[in-house]
């Protein structure tokens, strides 16, 4: 199921005040009204599947992908998983590729000035991130079974053009 095709963005809530918009086939934020990320929230919650996220972000840019998010109003590092995308993290061990406050990443990969993606796969306990056909975090943990997908905006320029999910 496509989920963006850089036609529109009817499958997404916005929460927050990132500038989303859509230009050239892609969604863009690159600013923000105030100190508050910004997201793009799935309409509805998903279980197990296989997430295919392709993006470009600065190198400045905090971004990251949250998944199985226990409230589409309040998503968090805390209420959710979330693939990070943060080239300049203060500490880079949970950086790009990493699951923060999960699994972090050794040698952490630049994602900024590229287009990169993720395949993401939730599946019960099960949850691999994989940036540019390389593993970057495993992780066997039951904190979160299903929930919403969010795009995140919270410094810097990200471009999402594909997204898509396959239910497992």
């Amino acid at each position: 199921m496509t989920l963006f095709d850089g036609k529109d963005l009817e499958q997404w809530d916005q929460v927050g005040a990132s500038n989303w918009h859509l230009e050239d086939g892609v969604v863009i934020a690159d600013k923000m009204d105030g100190k508050e990320a910004g997201y793009l929230v799935s309409k509805k919650p998903y279980k197990d599947f296989v997430l295919h996220v392709e993006f470009w972000s600065s190198e400045d840019a905090n971004s990251g992908v949250y998944f199985r998010c226990l409230d589409a109003k309040k998503i968090t590092d805390r209420t959710c998983y979330e693939a990070n995308i943060f080239d300049e993290r203060p500490d880079p061990s949970y950086g790009t590729g990493a699951i923060t406050r999960y699994v972090e990443v050794n040698q952490m990969p630049k994602a900024g000035g590229n287009w990169n993606t993720f395949e993401i796969t939730a599946k019960g306990r099960d949850i691999t991130v994989v940036l540019n056909e390389k593993k970057t975090a495993e992780l066997r943990n039951g904190m979160f079974d299903e929930g919403w997908i969010a795009l995140q905006h919270g410094a810097g320029t990200i471009k999402f053009r594909r997204v898509q999910i396959q239910p497992l």
